[in-house]
């Protein structure tokens, strides 16, 4: 799997961030990544979990959200189809649910439907550049990082 390392933050390409993965010398894989794998392993790379299929665990919907995050908010957990050659642990992501006419782009964020999740649907990773509002929270806007990954079904 070492073939899909690329930098951390913006993508082998320069473009789009990567939804990083870490893998190990063991062979297993790790959503967050972590410099140590779950069997003592050391980090040899990184995977962009962008290229692999996931498929929804389990969702929830939140209707009493914090300062900043949308209402309501649907989470998925979403479990990544490694491939037949990955012998490790799942690997499995939590995140919110997309809008329906979301791009990514931060000026889409609040307009629109969520789409409808099912146990078992497959979803992919979009980018989204702000996951809640930077200005609602007790933090300064800057002194984080407000972006991150959505998952939107696949037909």
């Amino acid at each position: 799997m070492s073939d899909h390392e690329s930098d951390e933050t913006s993508g082998s390409d320069g473009g789009e961030p990567t939804f990083e993965a870490a893998e190990y010398a063991d062979g297993t894989v790790t959503h967050p990544p972590h410099t140590v794998g779950p069997n003592g392993a050391e980090r040899v790379g990184t995977v962009d979990l962008r290229e692999y299929a996931g498929r929804v665990v389990t969702w929830t919907t939140s209707t009493a959200t914090p300062p900043g995050v949308r209402e309501p908010n649907t989470l998925a957990i979403v479990e990544f189809e490694m491939g037949d050659g990955y012998d490790g642990p799942p690997v499995r992501a939590l995140g919110q649910i997309a809008k329906r006419d979301e791009t990514g782009d931060a000026a889409d964020g609040d307009g629109g439907e969520q789409f409808d999740v099912e146990i078992g649907d497959r979803v992919e990773p979009v980018y989204a550049d702000e996951l809640r509002e930077p200005g609602a929270g007790i933090r300064e806007p800057d002194s984080q990082d407000w972006d991150g990954f959505r998952f939107r079904p696949v037909e």
